[in-house]
């Protein structure tokens, strides 16, 4: 599809476009090495010991060491549930953030998991799963304590959570919610790249760039559903 827009980049020669690439080389640079700072920094995090959790998976109740599966490291991604037993729909930014990570074996390299965690009960969160084509694994805290101790209580929102076993001794090392989780997309940092990038009326943007309200332009559980769902397997 092709929009046409008025407001284009300047057009310069090769030279002045790279003297700018090389100038806006160096913030990005600085960037990167921010973000080996932090990670340094991550990897220096106490942790927090963790009582014992069941969850339920959609072969019955496992424990959260259960869920590493053998490994030491887990991710969890706590996405949000709406209780109403007749939504037909769950979280559109939970939905379309979860679809994107097929490919999750390489993972199993550094030892490690990554999981989607809901409040909704295991049938119908399994179900929604394939309904939108959801290629993760899912359990659910809807009787367990655990979501609401990882800051995504029921009726509340998501959260990105990092534990570490030892044993059958679990350790919480990690949390983030909100713009935290982007780190871990591959939409938002392909987005950023295009020159009009994200188009959401409070990025700081030329004048007459497209702009429109956050979140127009992001895929809703209705749209990830045609374009992955079970009617598309």
């Amino acid at each position: 599809m092709t929009t046409q827009h008025t407001a284009l980049p300047p057009v310069t020669d090769a030279e002045t476009w790279r003297r700018e690439l090389d100038a806006l080389r160096i913030r990005e640079k600085a960037a990167t090495r921010e973000l080996d700072a932090s990670a340094a920094q991550r990897r220096r995090l106490p942790m927090v010991a963790l009582p014992d959790y069941t969850l339920e998976s959609k072969d019955g109740p496992v424990s959260l060491a259960d869920v590493f599966e053998g490994r030491s490291q887990l991710i969890t991604y706590n996405h949000m549930w709406n209780p109403d037993p007749d939504a037909e729909w769950q979280c559109g930014g939970c939905t379309g953030f979860t679809s994107q990570f097929t490919r999750l074996d390489f993972l199993d390299l550094y030892d490690a998991r990554f999981v989607v965690v809901t409040q909704g009960p295991i049938d119908t969160a399994f179900a929604y799963r394939e309904k939108v084509g959801n290629q993760m694994q899912w359990y659910s805290t809807a009787n367990s304590p655990f979501g609401a101790d990882m800051d995504a209580p029921a009726g509340g929102g998501f959260a990105v959570n990092v534990f570490l076993r030892d044993g059958e001794k679990v350790y919480r090392t990690w949390h983030t919610t909100g713009r935290g989780t982007e780190q871990l997309s591959h939409t938002f940092p392909l987005v950023d790249l295009l020159p009009w990038g994200r188009q959401e009326a409070w990025q700081d943007v030329p004048d007459g760039w497209p702009q429109s309200p956050t979140y127009e332009k992001w895929l809703d559980s209705p749209d990830v559903a045609r374009l992955y769902g079970a009617s598309q397997s």
